[in-house]
């Protein structure tokens, strides 16, 4: 198998979908730090990552630029039209992407993807749909469970795990 890019939704999917407000209104959200380190880890091993979001938050700006994502898109309405131009732009069609969602707004890109996920707390019907329902939660390392399976497929398991080792 040979996935290049990684489609990453973000509410429910790197968080764990909860949205919360301070009384001044700013906006709250919880990223798990493993599936960050796997983010990095699979763009160290040559792959692309590209966030695809239907809000938009500055949190998942701040997010998206620490990890050093290749792609952010947010406030999307139509997820396919918006990874078919980052499929143009990479010159790789939908047999070399994963995606990972856990609603229904997230079926365009996880139907066409070639190995499709889902949180183990994602939507029931969307569970229906896909390739793979993980044991981790959104928010709770569903990510890097995602990751580490598609890498455990492809043979690269301990490529990724040496990214980090220093000899």
């Amino acid at each position: 198998m040979s996935i290049k890019l990684l489609l990453l939704d973000v509410d429910g999917t790197m968080t764990d979908g909860k949205i919360t407000y301070t009384n001044s209104g700013e906006e709250i959200k919880s990223f798990c730090v493993k599936d960050g380190l796997a983010i990095v880890s699979w763009m160290r091993l040559g792959g692309y990552v590209a966030i695809v979001t239907g809000r938009e938050s500055q949190i998942v700006t701040k997010r998206a630029k620490e990890l050093q994502i290749n792609y952010l898109y947010q406030g999307v309405k139509d997820k396919r039209a918006v990874v078919e131009e980052i499929l143009k732009e990479l010159d790789i069609g939908w047999e070399s992407v994963a995606a990972i969602g856990d609603d229904l707004n997230d079926l365009p890109m996880l139907l066409r993807a070639r190995k499709s996920y889902v949180p183990a707390n994602a939507n029931e019907y969307v569970k229906q749909k896909v390739d793979t329902i993980l044991k981790a939660s959104g928010g709770n390392g569903a990510v890097r469970e995602m990751i580490e399976d598609l890498l455990q497929m492809s043979g690269r398991i301990e490529e990724f795990r040496s990214v980090w080792e220093v000899g």
